[in-house]
């Protein structure tokens, strides 16, 4: 087995940190998983990763955009066309502060 680097106090503490009820059962099993996360962690850093390029992510993803082009833009009888209410070509809405 391998030396915890968790312990029952650290997930009690930050479970009180964060205002969390969690049960003793359940503070065993945060324990234990979060140990085994650690473990998982340092089974990735012995691998040899000096020729490895970083990546934000997997797959060769790009944001697919649409040209810019200058056009019309609506007028302000368009626009306050469907206003439920206005007044001297504005928005009439309700207030937010009071």
């Amino acid at each position: 087995m391998m030396e915890k680097k968790i312990t029952l106090s650290d997930v009690e503490k930050v479970a009180r940190l964060a205002r969390l009820g969690i049960s003793p059962k359940d503070k065993e099993n945060f324990e234990r998983q979060l140990n085994n996360i650690l473990l998982y962690m340092e089974k990735l850093d012995e691998l040899d990763t000096g020729d490895c390029e970083p990546l934000a992510h997997v797959l060769p993803l790009k944001n697919v955009l649409r040209e810019d082009r200058v056009r019309e833009g609506l007028g302000q009888d368009e626009a306050l066309k469907n206003a439920p209410e206005k007044k001297d070509g504005f928005f009439i809405v309700p207030p937010v502060i009071k």
